[in-house]
């Protein structure tokens, strides 16, 4: 069975309402991305750290998947699927995504201050300060903030370079390391952006460009690609 690969930005997740990186102005939902997605944030504020992020995951439990997230559970008919997404939200999982790796976190989850390792579910929606990790360390979001390493790189790497074909949507290939991800796909793999700016974004030649948001492009990229199986 063919493998496609899909690797997911902000722009799939913000026409279901979220807005999960820093917008035109520079700020992400009014604040500045130091104050509130950094080690050093944490550390000089975390009551405002903590705040902030159970308000995103509150919204995020409030969203619904869209179109587009549908539409790839929809290939798992025909297909091997691996979603890698940079989104920590739950989206994908929810329309019916099956393997999902998060290069970022996931926001449904927390984790232990003093080992990125000890992982657990959040209880209701938000993690109180107080809530503590079996070493006894305050639990903070888990999510890998600016300034630390991101542990899923290697795997992530490892997925791409299996891909038979690649789909990427709603990113502007700018982040890294993630952005670097399009460079370990196979030579010659048929490959796939769907983002509004695809066509100016691309760095590559031979990749198949749709200038569309996320709810129109992944919908008809998938419906080609089960009408040719």
């Amino acid at each position: 069975m063919e493998h496609i690969v899909v690797f997911t930005g902000a722009g799939i997740s913000a026409e279901s309402g979220l807005k999960t990186f820093r917008g035109n102005d520079g700020l992400w939902e009014g604040h500045r991305v130091e104050d509130v997605a950094t080690p050093e944030a944490w550390a000089k504020n975390p009551d405002l750290v903590q705040h902030f992020y159970n308000v995103r995951r509150k919204a995020v439990l409030a969203a619904k998947p869209n179109a587009a997230h549908f539409a790839l559970a929809e290939l798992e008919r025909k297909y091997q699927v691996t979603v890698i997404t940079q989104n920590i939200d739950d989206l994908h999982e929810r329309a019916g995504s099956s393997t999902v790796l998060h290069l970022h976190g996931l926001l449904t989850k927390s984790q232990s201050s003093i080992d990125p390792k000890l992982t657990y579910p959040v209880v209701g929606n938000e993690i109180r300060m107080g809530d503590r990790c079996e070493l006894g360390s305050q639990l903070r979001p888990h999510v890998v903030w600016f300034g630390e390493a991101v542990p899923a790189m290697r795997e992530a790497i490892g997925i791409c370079r299996t891909a038979d074909i690649f789909i990427v949507v709603g990113t502007s290939l700018q982040v890294y390391p993630a952005a670097g991800l399009l460079d370990e796909v196979p030579a010659g793999t048929i490959t796939y952006f769907a983002d509004p700016q695809a066509s100016a974004l691309a760095r590559q030649h031979g990749v198949i460009c749709i200038d569309e948001r996320a709810t129109v492009a992944v919908p008809w990229v998938v419906g080609q690609l089960i009408e040719s199986r």
